[in-house]
């Protein structure tokens, strides 16, 4: 269980790594703003602005105080402020990620759970596969193919973006997740086009996620099967019905609160690929872009949302332990 000091050490530990990171990167801050052409005296003075004259322990506390006020510098490509960019286009990342793990549990966990039953049969067979398939076959070469076949020859889907043009800036961004907002605004024309744009790349993350669900889910489930007080369940004349869900699965369900938590945080920090086929505008997409043009100050404020996003992950499911295993109290 995480405690309020780990939660505090493991914090400090990740904003230390990306203070470290930004100092040692071979990119001077100072040019990035001035240019090469400035003069000494313009880079002298833009070079004690960014405090880069003093120790660095209190160049880290500085840090260490911004970012605590989410202030995380301003971005060299655009001049804006870094926490104003994130809050922007987090919320398309987390929208992604979030049909993603929907559509990997709900059919990852009842997938594992059936072929742990039918141990062996072809269903496990099929099982074990698409999880070996989902492990080993690169996500960019899938959504190309996804593109190519379902947006290119089929026209089943939207292509590349989270709308059409046409309907870019069309409902008031409330939440700033769009099929949300289309349904706060009642255009159901914006929601169909935005819903057809999200299904694919949707729907290839959601099978990265449910490779890994039914995989630990099957394995989860065939250690409870084996176990005596199952045999004693079934001796008593329960039903298998009762046998699997009421009582095998009951005892899985803070494993897979782990297993599930931890997927849906890969799929918020892990989406880099699949944001950058489909031109998704999100944090993946942001950090890569902020990386090749070397605004370490978008670079860094990414990372520590990103790192912030799986210790609260690890909060909540510390939060749902208690909720299922009251010996957790």
């Amino acid at each position: 269980m995480l405690t309020l000091g780990s939660i505090s050490v493991t914090l400090l530990g990740l904003l230390f790594i990306t203070f470290i990171i930004g100092r040692v990167m071979p990119i001077d801050p100072v040019l990035a703003i001035v240019g090469e052409r400035a003069s000494q005296s313009t880079y002298d003075a833009v070079y004690q602005q960014l405090g880069l004259d003093k120790p660095l322990l209190v160049q880290f506390l500085y840090y260490l105080w911004d970012v605590l006020h989410l202030d995380f510098g301003t971005s060299l490509l655009n001049a804006r402020p870094v926490s104003e960019d994130i809050a922007r286009v987090f919320p398309a990342t987390l929208e992604l990620a979030t049909l993603g793990i929907i559509f990997g549990v709900v059919l990852g966990v009842p997938l594992g759970v059936l072929a742990a039953v039918r141990k062996g049969s072809w269903i496990d067979q099929v099982a074990r596969v698409l999880a070996l398939v989902g492990y080993s076959m690169p996500i960019f070469w899938l959504g190309l193919m996804g593109l190519l076949v379902f947006y290119g020859i089929l026209g089943w889907v939207g292509g590349p973006g989270r709308v059409g043009i046409f309907y870019v800036d069309v409902v008031p961004s409330v939440t700033g997740l769009i099929l949300v907002d289309a349904l706060l605004d009642g255009n159901w024309a914006v929601f169909k086009d935005a819903f057809s744009h999200i299904i694919l790349p949707a729907s290839l993350l959601g099978y990265f996620s449910l490779a890994y669900i039914s995989r630990m889910t099957r394995s989860f489930m065939l250690e409870q099967l084996s176990a005596e007080y199952i045999t004693t369940a079934r001796v008593k004349g329960m039903s298998e019905w009762d046998v699997i869900w009421k009582h095998a699965f009951k005892n899985i369900r803070v494993q897979l609160i782990t297993v599930i938590a931890l997927s849906y945080a890969n799929l918020l920090e892990g989406s880099v690929l699949t944001e950058i086929i489909f031109s998704w505008p999100g944090i993946g997409s942001y950090i890569t872009t902020a990386l090749l043009s070397a605004d370490m100050n978008a670079v860094l404020g990414g990372t520590v949302v990103v790192g912030l996003i799986f210790i609260l992950l690890n909060i909540f499911s510390d939060l749902l332990y208690k909720v299922f295993d009251p010996r957790a109290k």
